[in-house]
């Protein structure tokens, strides 16, 4: 049989190792809300109630379903594909990749959002907001880089992961690796700590993060919200709560109280828990009186860390979708998220517009009547007229995928083209240098079929288009260096 050539696949893939960019466009105002957001960690797709999953893998998840039912349910909402670019990608409205920040800082000791960078935090505080975050930062661990450093009025959690909580956990590594004395070999400068800042003062080291403490700390994240919550509501003052739990990444230990609650393994267990700690805020929100003048958003940094691995330690489910996170595939980037705003966003909705975490930046931005910085590449889009029920389009047609440095995939209306190909977290990564791996997610959510030819080589040109566009964005706005200092500014 012949073999058709592809018209054009090599300056696709020449082209292919840029970026596209959406700029974030105008909307009109509303009423100033109170925001509570809450981002869970390494969170399946398919997890919760509303998604499928719920009671129907032996975690009932009656408060998100129920936000589910009173707001609105986006089904291809996306992050970015690991956990320190999708923060940074929240924060800024920006692709990790522009800031320096797309990879997971995994034995780096200087890393995070540059000075230079201007959050969510720091523009709703200059609306008048009461700024909170209680949780994992993961966006820098040193003076200058703390969240309290980059808006936030106050902060408790962690400044990295979760995972760390193993480090100073000696006899739990023994369990797993025979391993020797572990504690003894740990830097002072490695052990993790739970902290609390203020603006403008140095983080206190309040305890250390070990195995226990994990267990116990989204039950205090929580505590300390509704906490934050109650004094600025009964000030009147508008507030920004983020809340980034440590669940469900691993080592998924639940708290004392849910541990072996569910009888399906401490996975199931910490997502009862995750459940009932959003139900507590919920129910704040609601005692406080401010609940109609509450936007809230439940939502995940990145799909699960290992579904297929058989182990109920950390099996979150992605649904239809294939994949884990730090891969382009579908069950790394989609991930669940919900927002309720009574008698604003129309309840009930369910919607497969695409959505992009750095939406989140613009479009809150504008519901806050903030404004959005001008002299850099913005890659939010402001979705406020999609959320309130206004446009059934969110506006946004498709998204870059890098994994780390390497670019892997553009993501477009319902097409993925894949140019680094990688099942999972753990296998190897096949670059794709003749002809790229075209997949049709409507037909084929697995991702599963190569589609390219011979019909479907006409989505290259669209494509190319966005590709094109981003590689003159780039050369005029260049990419904040990885590991820039404190100092950096952009030349141009």
């Amino acid at each position: 049989m012949k073999r058709h050539r592809l018209p054009g696949w090599s300056l696709w893939i020449t082209l292919a190792l840029t970026l596209l960019i959406h700029p974030g466009a105008g909307a009109k105002e509303t009423s100033t809300p109170n925001i509570l957001f809450v981002l869970t960690d390494n969170t399946g797709w398919g997890d919760f109630g509303a998604y499928g999953g719920g009671e129907a893998r032996g975690a009932p998840s009656p408060n998100v379903d129920r936000m589910a039912r009173e707001g609105l349910l986006l089904q291809n909402f996306n992050t970015e594909p690991q956990c320190t670019p999708s923060r940074s990608a929240l924060m800024t409205g920006r692709f990790a990749i522009r800031s320096g920040n797309q990879s997971v800082p995994i034995g780096v000791p200087y890393y995070g959002l540059v000075p230079w960078e201007i959050t969510i935090a720091e523009l709703l505080s200059e609306r008048g907001y009461a700024t909170g975050m209680f949780g994992k930062w993961h966006l820098g661990k040193t003076e200058g880089r703390f969240p309290t450093d980059q808006g936030f009025d106050v902060w408790y959690g962690i400044p990295n992961s979760t995972d760390e909580s193993i480090w100073i956990s000696p006899d739990e590594i023994r369990n797993f690796t025979n391993a020797g004395d572990l504690e003894e070999t740990l830097p002072e400068s490695q052990v993790p700590w739970v902290m609390e800042a203020r603006k403008g003062e140095k983080p206190e080291k309040l305890k250390r993060y070990d195995l226990k403490e994990r267990r116990r700390i989204d039950a205090e994240l929580t505590r300390r919200t509704i906490e934050f919550m109650s004094k600025h509501a009964r000030a009147k003052k508008p507030f920004f709560a983020f809340v980034p739990l440590t669940a469900t990444h691993y080592p998924t230990l639940p708290h004392p109280d849910f541990d072996g609650k569910t009888g399906y393994g401490e996975y199931a267990d910490m997502l009862v828990q995750t459940d009932h700690y959003l139900g507590r805020m919920l129910s704040a929100l609601e005692e406080l009186g401010v609940e109609d003048n509450t936007l809230v958003v439940f939502t995940a940094d990145n799909g699960p860390e290992d579904p297929d691995n058989g182990n109920d330690r950390f099996n979150g489910w992605t649904g239809p979708w294939a994949g884990t996170y730090f891969t382009a595939r579908e069950g790394g980037l989609r991930a669940p998220c919900i927002l309720r705003w009574p008698g604003k966003i129309p309840p009930g909705r369910r919607s497969n517009e695409i959505v992009h975490i750095v939406d989140f930046f613009t479009t809150l931005a504008r519901l806050a009547g903030a404004k959005v910085p001008s002299d850099r590449p913005i890659d939010g889009l402001d979705l406020s007229d999609f959320l309130l029920g206004k446009s059934d389009k969110s506006g946004r047609e498709g998204f870059p995928i890098f994994v780390g440095n390497d670019f892997y995939a553009l993501k477009w209306r319902n097409w993925k083209v894949h140019y680094i190909w990688q099942e999972s977290k753990y296998s190897p990564k096949e670059v794709l240098s003749t002809v790229p791996k075209v997949v049709n997610l409507i037909t084929d959510p697995r991702e599963e079929r190569q589609v390219a030819e011979p019909y479907n080589t006409w989505i290259q040109y669209p494509m190319m288009k966005v590709l094109a566009d981003f590689q003159k964005s780039v050369k005029q706005y260049p990419n904040v260096p990885l590991g820039a200092p404190d100092s950096y500014k952009p030349s141009n």
